[in-house]
């Protein structure tokens, strides 16, 4: 870690730069003899990427490190919400990362750990965190020879294990993460009462509970309706039901919760369109609780594989958007009509539907496109 990038000067060149083109300064001279261009870049994109994604770090004397680094970390919104449901005494992040998680989830612990093998990013979590005001023990160390010398217990263990392999592609089962969780779930257990792993959005759930031990809750976590973030809970008290929470933070939706196997008990009605329509949102299609939807808010289904529902009386507290619409035909569509297009169930995509009926994109009307058990429906908002 270079302090020199702390200096007035670099400082107010890096400000002066923020929306400056990153590739062009780049290929300039740094002005600045004791730091390269290359580490002066790297604050602006730091500084870039914290004003959207963590911004309580844009504070004078905070040092930004790498873009993977930035890239892996969580938002300060994901962060916020996990901090809300964990505390305790001794809290112990095995893969600090940024230490943004770590920063948050540690706010209800008096004695916090943050473990790293990066040397260099170690440093800058520790610099960073004497400009907040926040105290923590730092150890660098390999997470595998930690779990070796460590004769501590620990009320939260957290992860987030690195879903890069040696060659920066992407990977998603737990065995192939770094590190590999299902080999030290046992160490991990026998040494806190809780561990909390955050996975990519993109790992299926059944595979979860079926390779790791002692599962107790999942949590699907998404911002304004985009999936960012798996979060499974294993504790070393066993129970007989998984909770599993979908959240959707920024969007003012209700939390929706559900027991893990729910699914499979619950039976869908079916139905053709009535007067409101409802799209879940994203962390329901995730958790693929299709029919424990129709169930729970008694809503009707419009086809097994059109995952929309319908009903007479509108139901407020539905976990997704709701449309008030009627079927039309697609010769009452105004050509060159302006509407917001959604395709669901259906052979074409929104870029075809618009050109096949000469619509544009935008305004404050919807069309829905998608299928119900008697065939292929066009629904408009009203």
């Amino acid at each position: 870690m270079k302090r020199e990038i702390l200096n007035s000067e670099i400082q107010e060149y890096i400000n002066a730069n923020l929306n400056a083109d990153l590739h062009s300064l780049l290929l300039k001279k740094s002005p600045f003899p004791e730091v390269s261009m290359q580490e002066i870049v790297q604050q602006i994109k730091g500084k870039q990427v914290a004003q959207k994604k963590f911004p309580f770090l844009l504070k004078e004397g905070i040092i930004f490190p790498p873009q993977l680094n930035l890239e892996q970390s969580s938002s300060d919104k994901t962060a916020l919400y996990k901090s809300k449901i964990l505390k305790g005494k001794k809290f112990i992040d095995l893969t600090s990362g940024f230490g943004i998680d770590a920063y948050y989830l540690s706010q209800n612990f008096e004695d916090i750990t943050l473990v790293e093998q990066n040397p260099e990013l170690l440093q800058i979590v520790q610099h960073n965190w004497s400009i907040l005001g926040k105290k923590a023990t730092f150890i660098n160390i390999k997470l595998e020879d930690f779990l070796v010398e460590n004769k501590e217990s620990f009320d939260v263990i957290y992860l987030d294990p690195a879903r890069r392999d040696n060659n920066r592609n992407k990977v998603f089962l737990l065995e192939d993460l770094s590190p590999n969780i299902l080999e030290i779930q046992d160490k991990l257990l026998s040494i806190s009462k809780q561990v909390v792993i955050k996975l990519s959005p993109l790992i299926d759930l059944k595979y979860l509970v079926s390779v790791l031990k002692n599962v107790i809750q999942i949590d699907i976590i998404a911002v304004k309706n985009d999936v960012k973030e798996i979060v499974v809970f294993l504790s070393n008290e066993n129970s007989d039901k998984i909770k599993c929470h979908c959240i959707n933070l920024d969007i003012g939706e209700s939390d929706f919760q559900f027991y893990f196997g729910d699914e499979e008990n619950a039976l869908a009605e079916f139905s053709e369109p009535e007067k409101f329509i409802y799209i879940p949102n994203n962390t329901i299609l995730k958790a693929g609780i299709f029919n424990l939807i129709s169930d729970k808010f008694k809503l009707k289904k419009l086809h097994p594989n059109t995952h929309i529902y319908t009903s007479e009386i509108r139901i407020n507290d539905f976990p997704g958007r709701i449309f008030e619409m009627e079927v039309v035909d697609g010769k009452q569509i105004k050509k060159k009509g302006q509407f917001n297009i959604i395709s669901k169930n259906y052979p074409l995509k929104p870029e075809e539907i618009k050109k096949k009926h000469s619509l544009k994109d935008g305004g404050n009307d919807y069309l829905i496109f998608t299928q119900s058990k008697k065939g292929k429906i066009i629904l408009k908002s009203v």
